[in-house]
């Protein structure tokens, strides 16, 4: 994406913005959840609440009125559903995810031009609509429950809506007061609070006289399963006076006498048990192109270092040993400090992909339902964490993955059924790091791909000949060609092999690797393997035919000295053998097509490098070392060349190509070395 000037103020709005839309989605789908089992959680909602309404006030402050208009809709409803004045159901909880995706898009868009905006009239009409439901009438309600009018009339209306709420579910109505000492009455208060948030809901929290003059009183109105004598065993303390309230009250419980409390009104921010609205947060958000700054600035120390320790050796060469020595203990110091700072920018940049999943979770929930399928999330691996950067340019492809499998890999309800399988399908987003790589994969439970069907599809297109056998690797690489696709109608969505071959070069040009495996009628795994960072590395420097290159260490396994003779070819393709194995050669300067060097006598280096499950073995003709750099990225004007991701400094004013070790083996192990430039 091209860079844009974008003023510092607009940066701050679009990271909190974007911060509170993925606490919301969370938020949602939890919400969601809750609505499906009958459970809702009124802390849930009003976080929600929260979070809409703090949407509406920094987008007012930056002058986006459209997003301030809808998250005002949106946050005007939630409020409705807050004072039980319109009926929660699933078109509400559609109604509320149509508005943040609404809401995201608007975000999203300002990052691009401030002047972005979108027609909010279909979801503002839809919103009108739920608003504009049948209301539940509660005028007489209250006054049915048999509670003293003293308390009811100082309840706010959401109190009142919470303990109609609690009323109906069939909960226990009970009134819990305490006397704290007025030194210490705000801990003694919250530590009861949340002795009470376990077995139930705190509706309202009345404070009152206390008996003594350095004492202060609270009465607390609550909803509980849990009988009076439970509540009793759960607090634990000898001066709580429990009452049940309303039409199923019995006698007060022969706990100490019971004082006469003079209620007074609720002070503002009680509601939903005095939750804080202070931040316990201590984290701080980060341009992540500050960090990249940052970065730069700690690669050119690096590249420093090396040619002071380069001096040095120089002077030792010259004689100067004391002056050498000093030099060398310097450098040390340097080093030890510079392996400090880089680990610690490092693990700045680093994030949990659970930050992405999260994302998919509202990816899946909406395909699902524009399709009508039914379709289960499970996720694993959440808190594997990856480079913040790398996981900004997986989310397009990990959208498309699984908009892919749900559209053609999940079967609808009366299928799986049909075939004796759950009525919901799975989508699996499990997430694992493998020593420097990350291991990224989505399952699916569907139909899986029909390899008989992707031939004939091949057959049909004139990719491959009629009676043409395929290996299931074979099969699975026509799937990434562009254009492919079993599908013979057009849907929204596209089938899978549609833009796959897309979804390939984005992970190709993260360094990474995808890999697919598919049972009929049982599904389909893609494995995404990626590089944990590619910010700063480690690489092995080789020279070919003349020309330097750095190959990433992360992906170099080992290096190998071999025999000429060793060098055997199967079907075209050379070839050594590596402990019982059979190791596919790759030499660089037919990719990039060198000059060859006449020097060859007799052996050649092999740098054995191995992404996911899968080896290669790269020739070169010299092992030059290893060095720390950073990757410089080529630009558009020359991303068409293959199997580069990009350019180093050596630090010696020369500058080397870095290669893609993931395109690379992608490419060289179906035989198709004719891409490269």
């Amino acid at each position: 994406m091209a860079e844009r000037p974008i003023s510092r103020a607009i940066k701050e709005f679009l990271g909190e913005a974007e911060e509170i839309i993925e606490k919301l989605n969370l938020d949602l789908v939890t919400f969601a959840d809750g609505n499906e089992s009958g459970e809702v959680d009124p802390e849930l909602l009003n976080s929600i609440f929260r979070g809409a309404h703090s949407l509406k006030g920094i987008s007012g402050m930056f002058g986006f009125d459209d997003i301030s208009t809808l998250a005002h809709h949106m946050e005007n409803l939630l409020d409705r559903l807050r004072l039980g004045k319109v009926a929660l159901s699933g078109i509400l909880v559609e109604v509320l995810f149509d508005a943040l995706e609404t809401l995201s898009r608007l975000v999203h868009g300002k990052g691009e031009t401030e002047e972005y905006s979108l027609d909010l009239a279909p979801v503002l009409t839809r919103i009108e609509g739920v608003l504009n439901g049948a209301a539940e009438g509660k005028e007489n309600l209250l006054a049915g429950l048999n509670i003293n009018p003293a308390i009811l009339s100082v309840l706010t209306e959401y109190e009142e809506h919470r303990l109609l709420d609690c009323f109906k579910k069939g909960r226990n109505i009970q009134s819990v007061k305490f006397s704290f000492n007025l030194a210490s009455f705000d801990q003694d208060l919250a530590e009861i609070t949340d002795i009470l948030k376990k077995k139930g809901e705190v509706i309202s929290t009345l404070p009152c006289a206390g008996e003594f003059a350095d004492r202060i009183g609270f009465q607390l109105l609550y909803g509980t399963s849990a009988t009076v004598g439970e509540i009793l065993a759960a607090l634990g303390r000898d001066d709580a006076v429990v009452d049940l309230l309303g039409e199923k009250a019995v006698a007060a419980t022969p706990r100490p006498k019971e004082e006469t409390f003079a209620t007074e009104p609720a002070g503002e921010g009680q509601e939903g048990g005095a939750t804080s609205m202070r931040s316990i947060s201590r984290t701080v958000r980060v341009d992540i192109d500050k960090l990249d700054s940052l970065m730069n600035v700690v690669g050119e120390l690096v590249l420093s270092k090396g040619a002071i320790a380069a001096v040095t050796e120089k002077v030792r060469a010259g004689g100067n040993l004391e002056m050498a020595v000093e030099l060398q203990k310097a450098v040390r110091v340097l080093e030890r400090r510079l392996d400090e700072l880089q680990k610690g920018v490092m693990e700045v940049r680093m994030v949990p992909v659970g930050q992405l999943f999260e994302k998919m979770v509202r990816i899946v929930r909406r395909v699902a339902g524009e399709h009508g399928k039914k379709v289960a999330i499970d996720i694993r691996g959440a808190d594997t964490e990856l480079d913040k950067l790398i996981m900004e340019d997986l989310s397009d492809p990990l959208m498309h993955i699984i908009r892919n499998a749900i559209d053609h890999g999940i079967e609808p309800p009366d299928e799986r059924l049909a075939a004796g399988k759950p009525e919901k399908g799975t989508i699996a987003l499990w997430a694992s790091q493998k020593g420097n790589h990350v291991v990224i994969e989505v399952r699916d439970d569907g139909r899986g791909v029909d390899p008989e069907k992707v031939r004939r599809k091949a057959v049909q297109k004139g990719l491959i000949a009629e009676g043409t056998e395929l290996s299931r690797d074979g099969t699975y690489d026509l799937l990434f060609l562009p254009g492919f696709s079993t599908r013979d109608e057009v849907s929204d969505l596209s089938g899978r092999g549609v833009g796959m071959d897309v979804v390939k070069n984005n992970i190709s040009a993260l360094s990474g690797m995808i890999e697919m495996d598919s049972r009929p009628g049982e599904g389909t795994t893609l494995a995404i393997t990626l590089p944990i960072t590619l910010a700063i590395i480690k690489a092995l420097i080789v020279r070919v035919c003349g020309k330097t290159y750095a190959i990433p260490i992360n992906a170099v396994m080992e290096t190998l000295m071999v025999e000429t003779a060793s060098v055997r070819t199967i079907e075209r393709r050379e070839v050594i053998e590596l402990r019982q194995s059979t190791l596919p050669l790759l030499r660089l300067e037919n990719i990039f097509k060198l000059p060859v060097s006449s020097r060859r006598d007799g052996r050649i280096f092999v740098a054995v490098v191995g992404l996911a499950e899968k080896k290669l073995g790269i020739v070169v003709d010299e092992l030059l070392g290893q060095q720390d750099m950073v990757i410089k990225s080529l630009g558009s004007a020359l991303s068409f060349v293959r199997g580069i991701a990009g350019a180093a400094d050596l630090g010696n004013q020369k500058t080397i190509l870095v290669l893609d070790v993931g395109g690379l083996m992608s490419e060289a192990l179906r035989g198709e070395s004719a891409f490269y430039v």
